[in-house]
């Protein structure tokens, strides 16, 4: 359940930065975009090597996007593993210590 509301909420903060974001694009290929930096010299052009620039950069993006949720994803799997480990290791700790008691209690 925890996952799940986890990933829900990961979508959401995407989903608003990615709208904000296309806010300050204008529109692909056309140019500069709105936040008044140039985007470079083809860019600025626009035409169909500007619009194709700009898709190049779209899918770069994303690619670096998709390479980041990855990487993230497999710290938390990592990252539970270990913490399934330390449980374990732990849990061994208290039965030798629970023995402990027991062999104190019977010596009584």
């Amino acid at each position: 359940m925890a996952s799940f509301l986890l990933r829900t909420t990961i979508r959401r903060s995407l989903a608003a930065q990615i709208r904000m974001a296309s806010d300050q694009l204008g529109e692909l290929g056309k140019g500069a975009g709105k936040g008044g930096g140039g985007g470079g010299s083809v860019r600025e052009a626009g035409g169909a090597f500007g619009k194709r620039q700009a898709a190049e950069e779209e899918r770069y993006f994303r690619q670096k996007e998709k390479e980041q949720m990855e990487a993230l994803r497999k710290h938390h799997t990592e990252e539970i593993e270990h913490h399934k480990k330390e449980i374990e290791r732990l849990q061994r700790e208290i039965d030798r210590h629970k023995g402990k008691i027991r062999k104190l209690k019977h010596d009584d």
